[in-house]
């Protein structure tokens, strides 16, 4: 593909997610569905720990079981 095919390629995309961007309404979470009832907001702390704390501490577990799985079966293959 030529440098005039690329730049024109670039500028319809660029044109199209810029419709696009306008042309969405806004998410209007002020207004209320029916049924809906938000709960109590989250805390800083219980924010950090949901999103950042736990999938950190579920990747560990999940990386330490599969080495130590993996340690098991490399002496079973020595003995």
């Amino acid at each position: 593909m030529d440098k005039k095919n690329a730049l024109r390629a670039g500028a319809v995309t660029a044109g199209t997610t810029l419709m696009m961007l306008l042309m969405t309404s806004p998410a209007l979470a002020l207004t209320r569905d029916d049924g809906d009832d938000p709960g109590p907001g989250l805390s800083i702390g219980e924010t950090l720990g949901l999103y950042v704390a736990l999938p950190i501490v579920l990747f560990l577990v999940i990386a330490g079981l599969v080495i130590v799985g993996d340690k098991s079966r490399k002496q079973q293959k020595e003995s």
